[in-house]
């Protein structure tokens, strides 16, 4: 059997279940210019992928592989790696709707094994008893919990048969001036520019999650804290398996830490990525109800500059827009802010997020906007709206990430921050007052919604 391992959103030599395939195999990874031609030339997934796929390579030569690199169409790569004799492609799934029909299209051309990797769950892993798909969160979660066994902790060995096959790679050198068989030595080589610094070991996050697992549960929506894992773009891009997390869940519940909190999080994630699976028009449909929201280019600009005049909105947009990430609590609040205060389209938030997330993930992103925006499967009531106000008085008392990124801020006090009469009533040099206030806002976007639940 010779087969392509195709690496994807598994950067990683360890517990990868491509590794446990015998045979002679090529390891390949393939920067997707149908992909790569729509983002930004100093966009910082590219930069985090090059990181990875770097260190994967180095990996695998330590075991007498070597990860071949592609620039291109996957389509067109693999036709021609089938005319070197080879009988199959390997990969884990990836069931967002251009990684599916890219998949179906690559199936026409070599058979196609899938692998389970990226989730706790397969997609028909947790269904009702009449086979049909969770629509509401608790129950899936509920019934996920009950499934859940030692099964989905074990991890993968490497395959003593492997072997590396060899080939000519005559007419597939991809990067100017450099054979195929080398990794370019810089990003430029990509036409991209390095964005991010090294990235931290997901290793060494673990090991600090440690420490602060314990109070996860009273920590985690405090934007000002290191109370969360920061292991969401090792568990987007691979870099980390999702059984190690497990596994190091396990450990430390044996040792008595309170650990259902944090994995209820990544039944969480399992469960958005379960609907758009089930439910692939959600990349781009209301599940339900007609809101639209009401197009209105001034706000949007103020909203992505980080300049609505709204503390904890515009810091979270600016820690978007230095770092590629943003507390989970403030993504809700922002979203929420969007399309209920401002009553703009939530596709426009979810393509914005989209651009800059460093950790962007179809599912989580798309589905999370559809929460805010009451359109989704399971998603917040319409007339639930967040004040961004109550919400940065209760976790960010003291205003510290309020002033962190919005330096402007720095000398007013943390209580007139979280006081909207303050900020209208007192002008704040280089520091817009809101642009709409909250309980009018409020207000019109429940008349909006009404008119649209017949």
């Amino acid at each position: 059997m010779k087969r392509i391992l195709w690496f994807r959103r598994d950067l990683r030599r360890e517990d990868n279940p491509l590794l446990s395939l015998d045979g002679e195999v090529l390891p390949v990874f393939i920067f997707d210019t149908n992909i790569l031609e729509h983002l930004e030339k100093n966009d910082r997934r590219v930069s985090f992928i090059f990181q990875a796929v770097l260190k994967l390579k180095e990996a695998l030569r330590q075991k007498d592989l070597d990860l071949k690199v592609f620039f291109g169409d996957p389509v067109e790569i693999f036709a021609y790696l089938e005319t070197l004799g080879f009988d199959e492609v390997a990969a884990s799934g990836d069931y967002d709707a251009y990684a599916r029909q890219r998949d179906i299209r690559v199936s026409h051309i070599l058979h196609f094994h899938y692998l389970h990797d990226t989730y706790i769950f397969e997609p028909n892993e947790i269904l009702k008893e009449d086979g049909t798909p969770y629509l509401v969160f608790t129950p899936f979660y509920n019934k996920a919990k009950a499934h859940f066994s030692k099964q989905h902790l074990s991890a993968y060995a490497v395959a003593k048969g492997q072997r590396l096959f060899g080939a000519s790679y005559e007419g597939m050198t991809v990067f100017k001036g450099q054979q195929q068989t080398c990794l370019p030595l810089a990003i430029e080589s990509l036409g991209f520019s390095e964005n991010i610094p090294n990235v931290e070991s997901p290793k060494i996050k673990l090991d600090r999650l440690k420490e602060t697992l314990h109070t996860y549960e009273t920590d985690r929506d405090c934007m000002h804290k290191e109370a969360t894992s920061h292991l969401s773009c090792d568990l987007r891009f691979g870099t980390i398996s999702m059984r190690a997390v497990l596994r190091f869940l396990a450990e430390q519940k044996k040792q008595g830490v309170k650990t259902e909190p944090f994995f209820r999080q990544l039944v969480f994630r399992d469960f958005y990525a379960y609907l758009l699976y089930h439910f692939p028009y959600l990349e781009k449909e209301n599940y339900k109800y007609r809101f639209k929201g009401i197009e209105n280019e001034v706000k949007y600009d103020l909203f992505c500059k980080g300049m609505t005049g709204v503390p904890l909105v515009d810091a979270g947009i600016r820690e978007l827009l230095n770092t590629g990430l943003m507390h989970n609590r403030v993504r809700m609040i922002c979203a929420s802010f969007f399309t209920k205060d401002l009553l703009l389209p939530w596709q426009w938030g979810e393509a914005f997020f989209a651009k800059y997330l460093l950790d962007y993930d179809a599912a989580s992103n798309i589905l999370s906007w559809q929460w805010s925006a009451g359109t989704g499967i399971d998603p917040q009531p319409y007339f639930r709206i967040f004040n961004p106000y109550m919400q940065s008085k209760k976790f960010d008392k003291e205003a510290r990430y309020i002033k962190k990124w919005i330096p402007e801020l720095a000398f007013v006090e943390a209580k007139d921050l979280h006081d909207e009469n303050f900020l209208f009533e007192h002008q704040t040099e280089g520091y817009p007052k809101p642009v709409v206030r909250h309980k009018e806002a409020a207000l019109r976007a429940l008349e909006y919604f009404k008119g649209r639940l017949k």
